[in-house]
């Protein structure tokens, strides 16, 4: 596989691990790219735009990245804090008078972002076209009673979060999730990303598809997923299976109609050159832009939830936001922070070596965190630095 780019010194090793993926872990098309300090020292990209085409990737394509969306997502309530429009601390109800029904009136806006507001389920899933209406999300959560009781202990909103953010951007600034990132942080930064795909870009987005991973090196078994999280995954009832079944049945992520939503869980379509600097802006300057001031930085990775997780059914790290460094996410050292996307995908920062990594594929492999291709890439970039 001949991988296109650039590399700086030292980075090499980076270059490397990315075409073994094509080679040993079944890699279709994919991109990765990292800052260090503020300044790209990985730009590459291989394979063909579509998982199940011949078009080579080219330079501009992008993909839909699930819940690596999620991170990015994350830095809106923190930018409007940073601003004095957000209290993390007021009851969502503040902002959202309606939210408070069935025992939510204790729901605090950094329950939000830890995971800790007790709706990752809807008693009811919403249609794919529900889904994206704009409005039928968040009138679903809303009224949703929590599964537990809201600050006491955390669980994955993998599709929920969609409409809890989304609602909540939307009540205090009277703009979309997706518009405020369009305007506040993707314009400046100059990303490639999008929640709500723009028509005039619709041709840059490669077609994304599920693929099997080859056997290991010399035929050696994978590892299977520990029983109790094969099971939640198996059982209709359980906040495993019901939480990723937000929305039922799973809607098209080729759809145009679908991508040009707004879904801020998971609906983000992106580069992997706009991850990488968009969390490099998270920790530092790039070009003259930065996010967050130090004091927002510490509280996107300070830990608010840790533990075995209701939903993902293994031991979880979350910051306001984002996933921690940990044995589920594995990312680059104990500081580092990001997310990653269902099927591979993934963004992170780690302050302490200055680097932002961003790895965008559009063969999605079995897998919430720690995809091996991902892994594979963070092995190199930890090499390096």
């Amino acid at each position: 596989m001949d991988a296109r780019g650039t590399v700086a010194a030292g980075f090499e090793p980076v270059r490397d691990a990315f075409v073994r993926n094509f080679a040993r872990r079944g890699e279709r098309g994919a991109a990765v790219a990292v800052y260090r300090h503020g300044h790209k020292v990985v730009d590459l990209w291989a394979g063909t735009r579509d998982v199940d085409g011949t078009e080579p990737w080219a330079v501009d394509t992008a993909q839909i990245v699930r819940s690596a969306t999620k991170g990015v997502t994350a830095a809106v309530p923190l930018l409007l804090h940073q601003r004095g429009q957000i209290d993390l601390d007021a009851p969502v109800a503040t902002y959202w008078p309606e939210f408070k029904a069935n025992g939510k009136e204790r729901v605090l806006v950094r329950h939000l972002l830890s995971h800790r507001a007790g709706v990752p389920v809807l008693d009811r899933p919403l249609t794919p076209a529900e889904a994206i209406d704009g409005v039928s999300g968040p009138h679903a959560v809303a009224a949703q009673a929590p599964a537990w009781e809201p600050g006491t202990d955390h669980g994955y909103h993998a599709q929920t979060y969609s409409w809890l953010i989304g609602e909540l951007v939307k009540r205090v600034t009277g703009r979309t999730a997706g518009r405020w990132i369009a305007e506040e942080i993707a314009r400046p930064l100059g990303l490639d990303f999008w929640v709500g795909l723009p028509a005039d870009e619709a041709h840059r987005v490669g077609r994304v598809g599920p693929v099997e991973p080859p056997p290991l090196d010399g035929g050696a078994l994978r590892l299977r997923p520990k029983r109790s999280v094969s099971e939640a995954y198996a059982d209709p009832a359980s906040l495993t299976r019901r939480a990723f079944g937000a929305i039922a049945p799973l809607a098209d992520e080729n759809d145009p109609a679908y991508r040009a939503a707004e879904l801020p869980a998971s609906g983000g379509i992106s580069t992997a050159r706009a991850l990488a600097r968009c969390y490099a802006a998270m920790i530092g300057e790039v070009d003259g832009h930065r996010l967050f001031a130090p004091a927002t930085l510490t509280l996107a990775r300070t830990e608010e939830s840790a533990g075995p997780d209701r939903v993902l059914v293994v031991g979880t790290r979350f910051g306001l936001g984002f996933m921690l460094h940990g044995s589920a996410a594995p990312l680059l050292a104990p500081g580092s922070f990001g997310h990653p996307g269902r099927g591979g995908s993934l963004g992170f920062a780690d302050p302490e070596s200055g680097i932002a990594f961003g790895y965008v594929t559009n063969g999605l492999q079995k897998g919430v965190t720690a995809d091996p291709r991902a892994q594979a890439l963070i092995t190199a970039v930890r090499s390096a630095v």
